[in-house]
């Protein structure tokens, strides 16, 4: 039995001094000294719990890496997007530690067309190697209307999983043009609205985490086909939309940019978006209190726009370069003709998407007639043959052999048409 004068062999204390002291033959230790080493044992197996989850897991940084590797800028939403992600999947693994509950945080992604919204989304699931599925939100109507159901989501994503349920669960779901589906006003349709309200509420429980029975194939309109008990509470739900008007420029001579404010509007255009503007667009409070990480993208810039066209792995330019490498001919694109391409991309307003399809209005005529061509070494794409100032660059391995393709033979297009 303790006296006055126990002491705890750890921090000294007496026992009028502690709770209780815990003796043994040789032994004291105080109630206090007992908590910081419980204290200390637990911080030690979340630590080693967090190096065995992270043995297929990159840290943010390494997640924003990989996504400059495939998007040109966007560098703030980037590291929103690998912040979330990281703490997606931690959650994946610890759903509770502690006592406590980790809960999933669904990303909403804000940005003019062409800017890298899906681009971002799907190299997001290449990061994880998970299933990636995409909806467009414009075709979703309410259960009992013609259309897609709001389950067909989840029916896409098991497909993307080759329909192993397990591995669905754990997946990417992006779901482009949600700004689509915001409140219309009394003025602008008449009747029930189908695709707007009516399908938030119903995305309000897969994008929260529930049981939902999901059709394996086909519509959930047919009584006759096989569900399967569909748990979403790990779904990462990214929703994409370009919320045009969102912001407009106060100063009504001058026209808003892509939805969004003025470039000298500096103060407006340093704002954060607020979920409450959101709100304000169309959306309805509960389905923004669902989605709690608004990431926006920039308009790309003219010189972003021309690192799109050779800097990702990917680049649109790479592939035209294999393409006619295929071809026994080499292609390259000078700086000058890149400069052109972005300009017009920027004159049209069509963003990075809108690269390729000036592209491929450039290469059609190359296309069709370089493959009947004789002993050609190269071709290089100038700003002078896009301009049509001066015909395309060829380079024959024997020069000796072969003359330059007549100009004639070449229809070149209008191509800033």
């Amino acid at each position: 039995m303790e006296n006055k004068t126990t002491r705890c062999d750890f921090c000294g204390k007496q026992i009028n001094e502690v709770k209780k002291i815990f003796s043994s033959e040789t032994a004291h230790i105080c109630d206090e000294c007992i908590t910081m080493c419980s204290t200390v044992l637990d911080k030690e197996a979340v630590q080693v719990s967090k190096r065995e989850f992270q043995k297929g897991l990159s840290v943010p940084v390494k997640i924003k890496e990989h996504l400059d590797d495939y998007v040109i800028g966007q560098d703030d939403a980037k590291k929103v997007l690998a912040v979330a992600l990281y703490n997606h999947y931690k959650r994946i693994d610890k759903p509770i530690v502690k006592n406590v509950e980790l809960e999933k945080s669904n990303i909403m992604l804000v940005g003019p067309t062409g800017s890298g919204k899906t681009l971002l989304a799907k190299s997001l699931a290449k990061i994880m190697d998970v299933p990636f599925a995409v909806a467009d939100a414009t075709a979703l109507t309410e259960a009992g209307y013609v259309g897609e159901d709001v389950e067909s989501i989840l029916s896409r994503l098991l497909a993307a999983a080759d329909f192993d349920l397990e591995k669905a669960k754990r997946g990417i779901i992006y779901i482009d043009e949600i700004d689509k589906i915001a409140n219309k006003s009394e003025s602008a349709t008449s009747g029930r609205d189908v695709s707007g309200e009516g399908v938030q509420q119903g995305l309000l429980k897969i994008l929260e985490g529930a049981d939902v029975y999901v059709p394996v194939k086909g519509s959930r309109k047919n009584s006759t086909a096989e569900t399967v008990l569909f748990d979403t509470t790990h779904v990462l739900f990214i929703c994409g939309g370009a919320f045009v008007g969102l912001r407009k420029d106060k100063d009504k001579n001058k026209s808003s940019v892509m939805g969004f404010v003025n470039g000298k509007n500096k103060e407006d255009e340093k704002k954060e978006i607020e979920p409450k503007e959101l709100i304000n667009f169309g959306l309805i409070p509960e389905f923004m209190g669902r989605i709690p990480v608004i990431a926006e993208l920039d308009k790309l810039s003219r010189e972003d726009l021309i690192r799109v066209l050779k800097e990702p792995k990917n680049a649109i330019t790479k592939q035209y370069e294999i393409l006619f490498e295929l071809d026994g001919v080499e292609l390259n694109f000078s700086d000058d003709a890149l400069e052109e391409i972005a300009e017009i991309a920027v004159e049209k307003d069509v963003g990075a998407r809108g690269l390729r399809g000036i592209i491929e209005k450039i290469m059609l005529p190359l296309q069709y007639t370089i493959p009947s061509e004789k002993n050609l070494g190269s071709c290089i794409i100038t700003k002078d043959y896009i301009t049509k100032q001066k015909d395309v660059d060829l380079v024959y391995k024997k020069p000796s052999d072969k003359k330059l393709t007549d100009k004639k033979e070449i229809n070149y297009g209008d191509i800033k048409k």
